[in-house]
């Protein structure tokens, strides 16, 4: 057996992760911060292995009930991770007494921004707000907390039709629509044509038409970092002949990448850990990729592949 591994040199934390755990770091290494303990609400990163070593140096997660629990924090150091959080979590935080480190992704913060602008807009047009996103993903809990909860969010092309179906979202009212900075940029294209249609059709107009309304409008608030990736994802899932993607079970973007490297390489197999490789899995002279998430560490990615150069040797 002789085995080649390319490690994807686009995998790896995207730039949101790397600054949030940079910054948690400075606190846990005492650089930065005023001696007080670290806590994360949420885990920091949806990878076990790279949260069990943060944990070792002092992070400490908490979820909202431990929020609502700790009524005195007595300055203690709250992470607001790359997800963002809604406006409600930073006044608790700090009537709470924690000292709030926030370390929303930049782009998620501009994205925030925007949904408040628009929902602003929207209210003297009696428009509503959709948000293509995972239902309960702490960045879509973000943004809903940006228009006061009054948003649809939907998750595929079904769940489009059945918020129609329902009436919770009217087609005869202008739309705006932003996407979770995560999501799949075709799947966001499509859902977002698709609605488009059923809007023109409603008013009884071709899409061209339509499209002089100014009653749908297409926010593209996709990280561009995650939309390059999936070209870039693509082109190596067919490059090599078994595919390892590493990245947390619980990671939406993880779920997202993976899935496009199954679509287009049937041999691509989901693991967290090295622990879970299986040399059946492997052919001689297979060219393996190993590739990840935007919560995937680079030193995890590089001790899979070193675990399947191994097989050469047994």
């Amino acid at each position: 057996m002789s085995i080649t591994v390319d490690i994807d040199s686009n995998s790896g934390f995207c730039a949101g992760v790397i600054r949030a755990i940079g910054k948690a770091e400075e606190f846990l290494d005492g650089t930065a911060g005023n001696g007080k303990k670290l806590f994360s609400l949420g885990a920091i990163v949806h990878n076990d292995a790279e949260l069990k070593r943060l944990e070792d140096k002092g992070l400490v997660c908490i979820d909202r009930d431990d929020l609502d629990d700790m009524l005195d924090a007595d300055g203690e150091n709250l992470l607001i991770r790359a997800h963002g959080e809604p406006p409600q979590t930073y006044t608790k935080a700090r009537a709470h007494g924690f000292t709030v480190v926030d370390c929303t992704c930049p782009v998620v913060l501009k994205l925030q921004k925007s949904i408040r602008e628009a929902y602003a807009a929207l209210r003297d047009r009696n428009g509503q707000i959709v948000i293509f996103g995972k239902p309960g993903h702490a960045e879509v809990l973000g943004l809903i907390g940006q228009v006061e909860g009054n948003a649809v969010v939907i998750e595929d092309m079904r769940m489009l039709v059945d918020a129609v179906a329902a009436g919770s979202i009217d087609l005869r009212r202008p739309v705006e629509i932003f996407s979770q900075t995560t999501k799949s940029p075709a799947e966001y294209a499509s859902v977002c044509a698709r609605l488009e249609q059923m809007m023109a059709d409603a008013n009884e107009l071709s899409v061209e038409r339509f499209k002089g309304t100014r009653m749908f409008v297409r926010h593209n608030t996709i990280c561009s970092q995650v939309a390059t990736r999936h070209a870039k994802l693509s082109a190596f899932a067919v490059e090599h002949d078994i595919v390892i993607f590493v990245s947390g079970k619980s990671s939406s973007n993880g779920k997202v990448l993976c899935e496009r490297c199954k679509s287009l390489n049937i041999r691509t197999y989901h693991i967290d850990s090295p622990d879970e490789l299986r040399k059946e899995w492997f052919r001689p002279d297979d060219k393996a990729g190993v590739c990840g998430a935007a919560s995937t560490p680079k030193w995890l990615l590089e001790d899979v592949a070193a675990e399947i150069r191994s097989y050469n040797d047994k």
